[in-house]
């Protein structure tokens, strides 16, 4: 297994060691994937070094939130969410899916899309695009690649407990509101996408391609006009 992130920091030797707890060779690679498409690529093929001809799954989990409102959004923050949350994916795609298809190989493709791909978020015009183009990747690069065995597919988590959310998870006030939109009144750690991640890159869905699997608690299909009564907006003041 190739675990990849911008940096060896502390939570990646964690996750490298649980797996090598269960019997799993695990290579770290560095790269940052927030450069050109090109200059990305060649960085992450060169940390992978050799290793990069047995990898027969690919997911596509690197991505941002560097959003900010609609008015005051910037060229450069627009064009970093586009790189990492987008083009990554789909040149890492392309250059695997050329190895896979010269070896006769059945790949397998998975990006992790969001909830926002198909919910807006105030003041998140830049997120919401790019996971929106990455569900509507999913379904072109399944098209593109299935008749040469290659499946591709997304997974999309709902609010989840992780570094990037914690700040303002730590409001009570949000963690209720939010609580409150979801049918099973959870906000979970992200081990809950685990299943339907080797769910969709198991041979159990072979039949399943260009689908975005929404892993959010029921968010987007529930609408509800008003507040609970346990709902309690001044929690979390002090």
């Amino acid at each position: 297994m190739i675990l990849h992130g911008l940096r060896r920091d502390e939570a990646a030797e964690r996750v490298a060691e649980q797996c090598r707890q269960h019997g799993v060779e695990v290579l770290l690679a560095e790269a940052d994937l927030a450069r050109s498409p090109d200059d990305a690529t060649a960085a992450l093929l060169q940390a992978i070094g050799p290793a990069a001809e047995r990898v027969t799954l690919l997911v596509n989990n690197a991505g941002t939130f560097c959003d900010r409102p609609f008015l005051e959004m910037d060229v450069a923050t627009w064009a970093r969410t586009w790189q990492l949350n987008v083009s990554a994916g789909y040149f890492l795609t392309q250059y695997f899916a050329r190895q896979w298809i010269g070896k006769a190989v059945r790949g397998r493709v998975l990006f992790t899309g969001s909830i926002n791909g198909v919910l807006a978020e105030p003041d998140h015009t830049a997120y919401d695009t790019s996971k929106g183009a990455v569900l509507a990747m999913v379904r072109s690069l399944a098209v593109a690649l299935a008749p040469h065995g290659i499946r591709v597919n997304a997974m999309s988590p709902g609010l989840v407990w992780t570094p990037l959310t914690a700040p303002a998870l730590a409001d009570r006030r949000l963690q209720s509101w939010m609580q409150w939109h979801t049918p099973n009144r959870q906000v979970p750690e992200p081990d809950v996408c685990a299943g339907a991640a080797a769910f969709l890159l198991s041979d159990e869905a072979e039949h399943i391609h260009g689908q975005n699997l929404l892993v959010d608690g029921g968010m987007s299909i529930w609408q509800q006009p008003d507040p609970p009564d346990w709902w309690n907006p001044s929690e979390g003041d002090d």
